[in-house]
């Protein structure tokens, strides 16, 4: 979630769950661009009836607050991932904050960290940053490397007008759009052998 033109610096919050309007504290970093409140309320709607003990990706975390909020609606855990080491310590220390147990923050590339062995994960949220269009290749990752479970879910944050390319057996669940940035929700589907 770390890159593209603009930075964010401050406070973002929690909307919903047993976190609610807690606060996470944004570095100042270039390009960090947290996913907007709205984006998360509908996002959350649509993942209601999943999200309750589910385990949780979150590549490219930036601020993470994707990953705190799914913890704060009751995912079982959350693995937060993001290649900035000051981005990655800012979410360590609103987790301690928090006393999020249940989220763990490594400071690694989302490539490389794909490259490591996999367990199977029932949400990934895939926001990576817009200017180095990850998209087509970390979803491969996923979906070959054994990161998703046989009907896993996964968010992906891209550009409006710009619909990145995705596995094929991903198939579209839900869809929106705020400003200039496009939010999709995907089920995973087994691919045919």
């Amino acid at each position: 979630m770390s890159g593209g033109r603009k930075t964010a610096a401050g406070r973002i919050r929690i909307i919903g769950g047993s976190l609610r309007n807690s606060r996470l504290d944004v570095p100042e970093l270039p390009g960090l661009r947290p996913t907007p409140e709205r984006v998360r309320e509908t996002l959350f709607n649509w993942l209601a009836p999943v999200i309750d003990g589910a385990r949780c990706l979150d590549l490219c975390a930036g601020t993470g607050a994707l990953g705190v909020e799914a913890l704060s609606r009751g995912a079982a855990g959350v693995q937060f991932v993001e290649r900035d080491a000051r981005a990655a310590q800012a979410l360590r220390a609103n987790l301690a904050r928090l006393k999020a147990d249940a989220g763990q923050v490594t400071a690694l590339d989302a490539g490389l960290f794909l490259q490591g062995a996999a367990q199977p994960y029932d949400l990934v949220f895939l926001d990576p940053p817009f200017a180095l269009d990850l998209w087509p290749a970390l979803a491969r990752q996923l979906e070959q490397g054994g990161w998703l479970t046989a009907q896993g879910w996964v968010y992906v944050e891209s550009p409006r007008g710009d619909a990145p390319v995705l596995p094929p057996n991903w198939q579209l669940h839900r869809e929106g759009q705020a400003g200039e940035v496009c939010f999709a929700l995907y089920r995973r589907a087994l691919p045919l052998s």
